[in-house]
């Protein structure tokens, strides 16, 4: 039997969602490609992966969470966010506390550098936006900032789409599962 979020799916995609789908992934690797160009030897805020920097602002998001919570946030397998925890907490960007008995019950939180990271990413992205912008038309710019409630409430659609689908992977890499994502 179909699950509901498939019997809700359109058949045949609609030319303007594949139109929108297209032009958000050109901007996010737009995006990453002008953040990398931002950092020292063409890498992103702290010389970190863009799994890495998103699992940071999902922490940033989400303060003292638990590794399963950020797991189903990020729909990454269990393993994929021990990698990423570990690799973070290693860095001294994240502090991981409790949980001796059962690594399960841990808590995480940033530490200052990696709130400074997190910061230093978001610096980055807003850089890039201004710089953008201002090559812009007027036109588009209202254009822009009028869509941004409507790109607000997509953003929202799309993670109660995320939400509804209950089960996380199995199996994935923490780089491959969220690099699109940046």
């Amino acid at each position: 039997m179909p699950s509901a979020s498939r019997q809700s799916a359109p058949q045949d995609p609609d030319p303007a969602g594949l139109a929108l789908a297209d032009a958000v992934s050109r901007l996010r690797r737009a995006m990453r490609r002008a953040a990398r160009a931002q950092g020292p030897g063409s890498s992103f805020p702290g010389g970190l992966s863009v799994a890495q920097l998103e699992f940071l602002s999902c922490l940033a998001e989400n303060p003292a969470a638990r590794p399963g919570q950020l797991a189903r946030l990020l729909r990454l397998a269990p393993s994929s966010v021990a990698t990423l925890v570990n690799a973070l907490t290693r860095a001294d960007l994240i502090i991981r506390s409790g949980g001796v008995d059962d690594r399960r019950t841990a808590v995480l939180e940033l530490t200052p550098a990696g709130a400074d990271v997190v910061a230093s990413w978001q610096r980055v992205n807003a850089l890039i936006l201004a710089a953008a912008l201002t090559a812009l038309p007027a036109a588009s710019k209202r254009s822009l900032d009028s869509s941004l409630p409507a790109l607000r409430e997509l953003t929202a659609a799309i993670d109660a789409l995320a939400d509804a689908t209950v089960p996380a992977p199995q199996s994935a890499s923490a780089t491959g599962v969220i690099a699109e994502s940046a």
